[in-house]
């Protein structure tokens, strides 16, 4: 397993604390064992930070672990950033702080359901430290679902997905998913190596976009709706809906660093696009027309196969594949009737798709016990207007070739790409924006009534 950093920045605690005792009564006493419980917690919250969580669901979870292990809420002060987590708890006589760096970021959503579980599980069923521990650390060294391979053909089914949600042919669609699949290998190579990740995703990108620029010469003709889609896959998606998500939270500086990260990701996929397209002598591709050609059926089969493949990617359980593919479906469909059929803005209509697979999974969490990130952002992730974004970048980092027109479009694509992403962000979290209060007052009841039966038990 990956060496975990945690430094300990300041402690008023004695080696020799009596407080420290390993049974089940350092559950009931703040401080008992309180280096051991510093140490679970910052590994509750790395492992929510690293593995795709917003800022808002990593203190919410961290919050109710430390009322697990008995520590008030009055007591607990904890800043959390995408890079770092630090926790001070403190009262009168004493105070712990320590930190710890979220360095590896990635989006697993086994993980995440794995840990919201386990927090609930150990209030339930009165855990002692040494089981939560144990449980913790499984989570943190569990293998993924999905083989690379499958992972792999994850992509390829998410960008060629993508391909037929823009209105390309079934061709087109298996073109999309070779040159995906192709560039998926190509970003493992090189992470192997040891690369800078932003020169991993201009790698891949470039590799992807030239294989499928070289398809051309199978077909006999330039095969557009594969060069736009086959590098999809590494479109941010998670990152700009929880950048989104933080900033509505009040969690600004997280979600800047958030932003700027989603920010440096497109960029080195343009950067990658734009050298493929040079070296090809390739006509600007980003004004090619991607309106779908079918509203209802094959829209429906895209988004269904989207939203699988980036499940698939981001290690969604096994179980819930068909409620992601439903949802998929949901979304795609509510926003291309409500913009195609009533003329409704893009963004408009993605915010209605995102919504209704929002509100939904209010009830869907408590039939399939998983929370709501599960299942809302792989439904709302073939949304993601990532050529609106290529588009704006394209023409930036082109700007001493381009007309006025043309970066006039490129600019005008960039601005409906960031209300289209807030629209989704804001739709996804309606939940949490008007009834977020409800929410929170019913869990922390269920809480109270936990602790409040531990320490009857132990009274």
């Amino acid at each position: 397993m990956e060496k975990r950093e945690s430094t300990e920045i300041t402690a008023s605690h004695h080696p020799n604390d009596p407080n420290d005792q390993n049974d089940g009564s350092a559950l009931i006493k703040p401080f008992a064992q309180i280096q051991a419980k510093l140490r679970l917690l910052l590994l509750t919250g790395q492992l929510l930070m690293e593995n795709g969580a917003d800022t808002d669901r990593t203190s919410r979870d961290m919050m109710r672990t430390a009322a697990y292990m008995g520590i008030p809420k009055d007591e607990i002060h904890l800043h959390v950033m995408y890079t770092t987590l630090m926790l001070n708890i403190n009262d009168e006589t004493h105070s712990y702080t320590e930190f710890r760096k979220c360095t590896r970021h990635v989006v697993n959503m086994t993980t995440l359901s794995a840990v919201s579980k386990l927090s609930w599980r150990a209030l339930r069923e009165n855990y002692t430290l040494d089981s939560f521990a144990q449980a913790l650390e499984g989570i943190a060294v569990c293998a993924r679902a999905y083989s690379f391979p499958i992972m792999a053909l994850g992509a390829g089914a998410a960008c060629g997905g993508f391909c037929k949600l823009f209105g390309g042919s079934w061709l087109d669609f298996f073109l999309t998913a070779v040159c995906a699949i192709f560039g998926f290998y190509v970003r493992r190579t090189c992470t192997n190596y040891g690369f800078n990740p932003y020169a991993v995703i201009a790698i891949t990108s470039f590799a992807a976009t030239w294989l499928a620029y070289c398809t051309h010469f199978v077909t006999g003709t330039m095969n557009w709706y594969p060069m736009i889609s086959c590098t999809l896959f590494l479109v941010p998606g998670v990152p700009i809906i929880n950048a989104v998500d933080d900033f509505l939270n009040n969690f600004i500086v997280s979600g800047m660093t958030r932003a700027l990260h989603t920010l440096l990701v497109t960029g080195s996929m343009t950067f990658g696009i734009v050298i493929a397209v040079w070296l090809g002598n390739v006509e600007d591709f980003t004004t090619v027309s991607l309106q779908p050609d079918n509203i209802y059926f094959s829209q429906a089969i895209a988004a269904a196969i989207a939203s699988v493949g980036f499940s698939l990617i981001f290690n969604v359980p096994k179980r819930l594949l068909p409620v992601i593919a439903a949802g998929g479906i949901i979304t795609v469909l509510i926003r291309n009737v409500a913009v195609l059929q009533f003329g409704m803005p893009q963004a408009a209509g993605s915010f209605l798709g995102a919504a209704v697979v929002g509100l939904l999974a209010l009830r869907a969490i408590h039939i399939f016990h998983t929370p709501n990130i599960v299942l809302t952002i792989p439904s709302a992730i073939p949304m993601i207007p990532g050529v609106l974004l290529f588009r704006l970048l394209f023409a930036l980092m082109n700007i001493r070739t381009i007309d006025s027109a043309a970066l006039l479009a490129g600019l005008r694509s960039g601005v409906e790409a960031i209300t289209i992403i807030i629209a989704i962000a804001v739709g996804v979290a309606i939940p949490n924006i008007f009834i977020h209060r409800y929410i929170e007052r019913n869990k922390q009841q269920m809480i109270n009534g936990l602790l409040a039966r531990r320490y009857e038990n132990e009274g």
